[in-house]
């Protein structure tokens, strides 16, 4: 392998993760549900619109939320060449610190996305960001680099002409990084503290944008569940070997759903596996062509599993037999994937429409909107009461306190 490009300095904050932080693509479970309550439901700009923060660049990542601390990526410049970290004080929006780094990857990607497309992950001590070009920092939460990976300097080939979105995922010490494309397409499991390569494994030689499902079991047993057009491979973090396989393909955007032991994978619509006590098996209780999500990810509250397509219409689904109970059309498109707090699912569409659906309803029930004027192609994130989203341009809270 060739010299990686390898930074430590000082050791890490003594910030821990607590209860209510956001601390990946879609939570700290990875599957979008949140435990808060209290969230504004009938959203108004006047009342519920907390603060809006200008970002020094674009991107699609979503924030990350610790304790009194907000986390967003952003690529700057006409080249998108100018990778930024920023964290905000989640109280009034205001800045705490920035942090540039020039590009050592490819920008490439397509116009409707960015280079800071893919999401960050947090330990609560250390905080792991990765662009589309593949360059991969580790910072402590004041924003002190501990190393960085420039992952195309050792892999070269490792890019897409669309633009690389997978985030990260940390199973216990393992940082996994899911670099999956045309031709150099790989995942790797790396030592957090140093981001060394503890394992690499061959991954299909084709375009992916999924991300990586956490399984953690009673006992502390971890798996990664990686998704690709050829299915799900479960792997396990600690050596990085297959340990099973789902091998009826998958798709390459909206990732899989875990919730309990149940799997709710994007195949051939939407197919639930029931995923073995053992750790090395599964069973596929129902396959629906009807729940096929688009880019949205499926999300699973309750008893029910929901699923958004192409045309705008969430889905909800008894999670027992895949049986539809009703369908509700929403304002359309989306890029990013929803959430459910308090019993309601949160979505914002391309448009910068956030709309509230309110599960309770027999047939669901849109029950609060609210324009932000700008295009949001992120997953929104949910801590200490409060939505935050953010555009190419800002980055919004939403919550029941009135404007700062």
């Amino acid at each position: 392998m060739k010299k990686q490009l390898l930074i430590v300095a000082l050791a890490g904050s003594a910030a821990g993760v607590f209860a209510g932080d956001w601390t990946g693509f879609r939570g700290p479970l990875g599957n979008g549900v949140s435990d808060e309550i209290g969230l504004p439901v009938k959203l108004s700009a006047e009342k519920h619109m907390t603060w809006k923060t200008a970002l020094p660049g674009k991107g699609l990542s979503s924030p990350l939320v610790v304790g009194d601390r907000v986390f967003v990526t952003a690529s700057g410049g006409t080249r998108q060449d100018r990778l930024q970290v920023i964290c905000l004080n989640s109280a009034d929006g205001s800045v705490n610190w920035k942090r540039q780094f020039w590009v050592m990857g490819s920008t490439m990607c397509h116009k409707k996305t960015s280079v800071a497309a893919p999401t960050p992950v947090t330990d609560g001590k250390l905080l792991y960001a990765i662009f589309s070009s593949n360059d991969l920092f580790c910072l402590d939460l004041d924003g002190n680099l501990k190393w960085l990976r420039g992952l195309t300097v050792d892999y070269p080939n490792a890019r897409n002409s669309l633009g690389m979105a997978s985030s990260l995922v940390l199973a216990g010490d393992v940082l996994v990084a899911q670099v999956e494309n045309d031709s150099e397409s790989f995942v790797a499991g790396l030592d957090k503290a140093t981001g060394r390569n503890l394992w690499k494994i061959d991954r299909p030689k084709s375009a992916n944008w999924t991300t990586a499902t956490v399984r953690r079991e009673k006992g502390g047993r971890e798996q990664v569940l990686l998704q690709s057009g050829k299915g799900i491979h479960a792997v396990n973090p600690s050596s990085g070997k297959v340990v099973w396989h789902y091998a009826d393909g998958a798709a390459t955007i909206p990732s899989s759903a875990l919730s309990g032991d149940m799997l709710f994978v994007p195949s051939h619509g939407l197919t639930a596996l029931k995923l073995g006590a053992d750790g090395q098996s599964f069973e596929q209780k129902w396959r629906s062509g009807r729940l096929r999500p688009g880019t949205a990810s499926p999300i699973v509250h309750g008893r029910k599993v929901y699923s958004l397509n192409n045309a705008g219409v969430l889905a909800c689904a008894d999670v027992d037999s895949g049986n539809r109970l009703w369908q509700l059309r929403l304002d359309g498109p989306f890029g990013g994937s929803p959430v459910v707090a308090d019993n309601h699912l949160y979505v914002f569409s391309e448009e910068g429409l956030a709309q509230v659906v309110d599960l309770t309803a027999p047939e669901g029930a849109v029950v609060g909107k609210m324009d932000l004027g700008e295009m949001i192609q992120c997953s929104p994130a949910v801590s200490n009461g409060a939505l935050f989203v953010r555009s190419n341009g800002h980055i919004w809270k939403i919550s029941n306190k009135t404007r700062l």
